[in-house]
């Protein structure tokens, strides 16, 4: 842990009135900025610098990073916080995933989602899972909808539930080119597009379709279909899982650089899938010369990862995990990948589809959302909202109906 020194007591995890001083931290804002000063106040950062301040007349934590790397904290932009699955009967329903099981992976901002089962679970439930999450410290916000159509709303329509309910800022998942889709029109899936893209105008909100894609052979067929006939623009249409098959990701870089924002999954792949890893996928996107600002990686966090037989049959079930982006990322760092030019995918980029203008960036003004990175890229501290939730890798806050111990939750 950190060398503490404060004037006055000490700094509590959960007291974020205090000012604090993180001195000799290497800056990763993105982009290299080399060793800074930053001072952290009400949940802010306040202030980034070259020379170290003189506030000896203030109430001020310091903290002595000692050159190691500080990024931006994650932002998860799909996870099931209602937990997911449900595909094999009601006891194959994910739980919900509470707090530490987000920080301790170094996410700091959350996007909840519902998926196959939107019966069981719905959009009352998830916003209150939400609204949980925020209460524990998480920045938290989610989609209405699922993955079938008509969606299901809150309000009556998806553009209502955008535009009257604070933490839903877009439609999704709806499921594309899978079997347990409601196998949506053209038409269909234009009129949801539409009435999220309205609600993000009258918002400022994201207003985008979330749309998940599926093993079917149709790929983004749809997706291609929607920006040909229509008048929508490309950013409302945001295909998530598009490296579960090497020719949808092929199909994918076409549409970001069509414009859209394409969604790589952080879940398990074997040498013999079908399927791009997030690590080696994310080279792939960035060596094809596809826009650099068009592409995230999310962990899938709860939901269901199913495997089927060619009867739709259940064979196999595993659980996405918030810790596959930070392996993701140690991953591309081990094999000597510069750390700047693929922080973009977990940070900023995600943030800009999403409309999040206080995330995803270390600069005076943003949230104070930080992870510190030990010296093989793990992740080591994390702070949420200038709230330190984890320190030397210990987990330090969580949530309220968690058992709590010093080893902290795993990702």
């Amino acid at each position: 842990m950190y060398p503490w020194c404060k004037i006055t007591g000490l700094l509590l995890p959960g007291n974020s009135r205090l000012l604090q001083l993180l001195l000799n931290a290497h800056v990763f804002a993105p982009q290299d900025l080399g060793h800074r000063h930053l001072l952290i106040g009400g949940g802010r950062i306040l202030w980034i610098g070259e020379q170290r301040p003189d506030l000896s007349r203030l109430d001020v934590a310091v903290a002595d990073l000692e050159g190691r790397r500080l990024i931006p904290g994650f932002i998860d932009g799909h996870a099931h916080v209602t937990g997911g699955g449900g595909e094999s009967g009601f006891s194959s329903r994910v739980p919900p995933l509470p707090l530490s099981r987000f920080t301790a992976a170094g996410v700091t901002t959350v996007v909840g989602v519902l998926g196959t089962d939107d019966s069981t679970r719905d959009t009352r439930a998830l916003l209150a899972q939400t609204r949980s999450l925020r209460a524990d410290g998480l920045s938290a916000w989610c989609h209405t909808g699922g993955y079938h159509v008509p969606p299901v709303t809150l309000t009556g329509n998806v553009r209502d539930d955008i535009v009257h309910l604070d933490p839903v800022i877009g439609v999704g998942e709806v499921a594309l080119s899978d079997h347990r889709s409601s196998q949506p029109t053209l038409d269909e899936i234009l009129r949801i597009a539409s009435e999220a893209h309205v609600a993000g105008m009258i918002t400022g909100k994201a207003g985008i379709l979330h749309l998940h894609l599926g093993d079917g052979k149709r790929g983004l067929d749809l997706v291609r279909q929607a920006l040909h006939t229509s008048e929508l623009p490309p950013r409302v249409f945001n295909p998530t899982h598009i490296n579960r098959r090497k020719d949808l990701f092929a199909e994918a870089l076409d549409l970001a650089r069509r414009g859209c924002t394409v969604d790589m999954t952080a879940f398990p792949v074997a040498e013999d899938d079908d399927a791009w890893a997030a690590d080696v996928g994310l080279q792939k996107y960035l060596d094809s010369g596809a826009p650099i600002d068009k592409i995230t990686i999310s962990s899938d966090g709860g939901g269901c990862l199913p495997r089927f037989n060619d009867q739709g049959e259940l064979v196999h079930m595993d659980v996405g995990r918030p810790g596959t982006l930070g392996e993701t990322l140690q991953a591309l760092l081990s094999r000597g990948v510069p750390l700047d030019s693929v922080l973009p995918a977990f940070t900023t980029n995600v943030a800009q589809i999403l409309r999040l203008h206080d995330k995803g960036r270390i600069r005076a003004g943003a949230d104070a959302d930080l992870i510190v990175l030990g010296g093989e890229g793990e992740i080591r501290d994390v702070m949420a909202a200038g709230i330190w939730h984890v320190q030397d890798g210990r987990q330090q806050v969580f949530g309220q109906f968690e058992k709590q111990s010093n080893n902290g939750p795993s990702g």
